[in-house]
């Protein structure tokens, strides 16, 4: 038993294809935004919560000093560069 399709059927699934596909884009462009704004904020959450341990609050060393006090945390450490690197060798170019 052979089938045949006809123009109706044909053009009715191709109709409904478009549909969901242009139903998709719209409703992608509305919703977009908000799932965007949804994983940043669970991304900082995140973020904020693994390096939140390593900054020392700024408040409590405000509040010890008092106005016109100077406070130094940390000295600056002094680098010293190594003079001895290596020897320089003079290249030229082949042509």
């Amino acid at each position: 038993m052979l089938q045949y399709a006809s123009i109706t059927g044909v053009l009715r699934v191709v109709l409904i294809i478009l549909l969901i596909y242009y139903g998709i884009k719209i409703l992608s462009r509305l919703f977009a935004p908000l799932l965007m704004k949804y994983v940043a904020k669970k991304a900082e959450e995140r973020f904020g919560g693994q390096f939140g341990q390593y900054q020392q609050p700024k408040q409590t060393t405000q509040e010890k000093n008092k106005e016109g006090e100077v406070s130094i945390d940390k000295a600056p450490q002094r680098t010293t560069s190594n003079k001895n690197v290596g020897e320089y060798v003079d290249y030229e170019e082949i042509d």
